[in-house]
């Protein structure tokens, strides 16, 4: 995930800010981490570059 898509996303479930936190990068990109909101405290995993922003109930069906 590149970090110039923070400016555009937002919590699908609550419309919140994000926060971006890396836990691995490469080449400007963010390989591995989280994006958290503050509002509702939900958590958002970043895998192999992609972001999961689908809501807590769906994200289960699709493990």
């Amino acid at each position: 995930m590149k970090r110039e898509l923070m400016e555009i996303l937002v919590c699908p479930v609550c419309k919140g800010e994000l926060k971006l936190i890396a836990d691995e990068e490469s080449e400007g990109e963010i390989v591995a981490g989280s994006l958290h909101c503050a509002k509702c405290q939900e958590r958002y995993p970043i895998i192999d570059t992609i972001p999961n922003l689908l809501p807590p109930e769906l994200r289960e069906v699709t493990r």
